[in-house]
């Protein structure tokens, strides 16, 4: 498995979602600002979180993008299965001999299952709060 530019960017985006609508609907072109994406990629993107109920979305010159849920009910785990679909590690539908089954059994599912449970136990929210503490403008010191 390997998370493409969709997940990267749209987890980056849902991010800055989280970060700065409080509730109000933030138009993409202010999201690709903020984090230098292109406006037409992130389009791109966010129809299908918005399939996914991810996000909600108001046309018009108020318009723009919200997060369809609380960030803490936001797991990233939902967030790369919209961008990315299927997140196996290895594509099993050719277990022609025995060993490709033993591997299978044995490896590629328990991989699949750790890797899934542990993006199913981080939220949005997690990820959130990890930025603030990370870059929380009280630790910064200004001299003039």
């Amino acid at each position: 498995m390997k998370i493409s530019t969709k997940g990267k960017y749209g987890l980056i985006a849902m991010i800055d979602l989280a970060l700065n609508s409080n509730g109000s609907f933030i138009p993409l072109n202010v999201i690709a600002d903020r984090q230098n994406l292109s406006t037409n990629y992130l389009e791109q993107l966010f129809s299908p979180l918005k399939k996914a109920k991810l996000v909600k979305s108001v046309k018009g010159a108020q318009g723009g993008y919200t997060l369809g849920d609380s960030p803490a009910n936001i797991t990233i785990g939902s967030i790369l299965r919209a961008l990315e679909g299927n997140l196996s590690v290895i594509n099993n539908q050719n277990l022609d001999n025995t060993i490709e089954q033993c591997l299978n059994i044995h490896l590629w599912q328990k991989l699949d299952a750790n890797v899934n449970e542990f993006i199913d136990n981080i939220t949005l929210e997690h990820l959130v709060s990890d930025y603030k503490k990370m870059f929380d403008d009280s630790s910064f010191m200004f001299y003039i």
